[in-house]
């Protein structure tokens, strides 16, 4: 018998360390194999095409072409990310994404793939990552408790640029051998990457899910638009990044400009990493706490400034240096941006407003190689590298007065948190 009423028992406590949540250890294993895949891929394409072509215009139409189905696809693959399995759709999109790679490296090694089959493969990849963008994002917080998303974003960047530092050198040194050899490194990569989303264990939580209608594959674009701090962010990094982006470019830089051929050209690419790796460690142990507004907004214009620097370098090291302050630049934007939106939004919503994030983000990448192309083929690759900065720093000016509540933003609130 008892003497008296028994204390009601807590839940256990999640630990708050990373390393005790082994779903978001494969997760993390999946992103860094995937990146490296994908930053192979871009820098064998991007050479591939400049050296058949030698047109920045060709080197535009290769973010364009990949920008298109993600304008077609994201939202109804948010959509599709909040109703069913999001470790399956992941686990699909990368193995698609592992056949398309396989093609390039078989047609590359047979010499029966021309332009248009390039062009019509980078498109399927595209498909893929749209559905792989917003899904990733959806899935992420689910892994960890919701305290540790800030510095889950911040480990899983520096991850993914890990990548992007040792993936470009890789490619280039590949390319020597043929196009065909870092296209089969990347198949490869991504299909390793697919293997160890099947590793992780299922959500913890049961998502109800939403009617299959035409509202709700938009509600997403209204959740944002109700949020002016999201969609400050949001809109801020997509028009920075559309303006400011110089990566398309790089090719002709190091082939015309800096002379420093395929493997410079790695190099080049791994810059921007470096840099972004060096930040996402400093944030992952100390991740932003305040001020958050006022810290991506001069990283904004930060990022601005080092675009012009660049532009205007003809020394191979002050390009390396000022493409890593570049990236640095911008990885505390997405860690601030990655965790307003995660931590804002309901976990049944976060495939429909992940996947406006990602159209966002990811169709200013595509698009800014795209205007940096058409740019550069009407008033010069310097011109365009530099103006484009230029047109950064006036964005972020202007988004100081538009966005008020997001420069006046001064912590993450998040449901946990006192």
């Amino acid at each position: 018998m008892t003497d008296g009423p028994q204390p009601r028992s807590e839940p256990a406590k999640e630990p708050m360390i990373l390393t005790a949540h082994p779903a978001y250890g494969w997760f993390w294993c999946s992103r860094v194999a995937g990146g490296m895949a994908f930053q192979i891929c871009a820098v064998a394409v991007g050479w591939q095409i400049y050296a058949i072509t030698h047109s920045t215009f060709q080197l535009g139409m290769v973010g364009l072409v990949q920008f298109m189905p993600i304008v077609l696809l994201t939202l109804p693959a948010g959509h599709v990310a909040d109703r069913y399995d999001r470790r399956l759709i992941y686990g699909v999109s990368l193995a698609v994404q592992g056949v398309a790679l396989s093609v390039l490296a078989l047609g590359s090694w047979g010499h029966w793939l021309g332009i248009t089959g390039i062009f019509s493969l980078v498109a399927l990849i595209g498909s893929a990552r749209a559905f792989q963008g917003p899904t990733a994002q959806a899935l992420m917080p689910t892994l960890v408790p919701e305290p540790l998303v800030p510095k889950a974003i911040a480990w899983t960047s520096g991850g993914f640029q890990t990548a992007t530092i040792v993936g470009p050198s890789i490619g280039g040194l590949l390319f020597v051998f043929g196009a065909a050899a870092p296209y089969g490194a990347a198949a490869a990569l991504v299909l390793l990457s697919a293997g160890f989303v099947a590793l992780m264990r299922q959500e913890r939580s049961v998502r109800p899910r939403p009617p299959a209608t035409f509202d709700s594959v938009f509600s997403g674009i209204r959740f944002i638009r109700d949020h002016p701090v999201i969609l400050g962010s949001i809109s801020l990094d997509l028009f920075a990044v559309l303006l400011g982006g110089a990566t398309a470019l790089l090719p002709v830089f190091a082939s015309d400009l800096l002379h420093v051929g395929a493997r410079g050209l790695g190099a080049l690419r791994s810059a921007p990493a470096i840099g972004s790796l060096a930040m996402s460690v400093c944030l992952g142990r100390h991740p932003p706490r305040r001020r958050v507004g006022q810290r991506m907004f001069l990283a904004v214009i930060v990022f601005g400034l080092a675009t012009i620097v660049f532009g205007l370098s003809r020394s191979f090291l002050l390009s390396l240096g000022t493409l890593a302050v570049l990236g640095a630049a911008d990885t505390i934007s997405v860690v601030i941006r990655s965790s307003l939106v995660q931590l804002e939004t309901p976990d049944e919503m976060r495939g429909r407003v992940g996947a406006v994030n990602f159209l966002f983000i990811g169709t200013s990448n595509q698009l800014g190689e795209f205007e940096s192309g058409v740019t550069a083929s009407l008033f010069g690759t310097v011109p365009a590298t530099v103006l484009g900065g230029v047109g950064t720093l006036v964005v972020a000016a202007l988004w100081m007065r538009l966005f008020p509540s997001l420069r006046r933003f001064d912590r993450f609130a998040g449901k946990d948190r006192p």
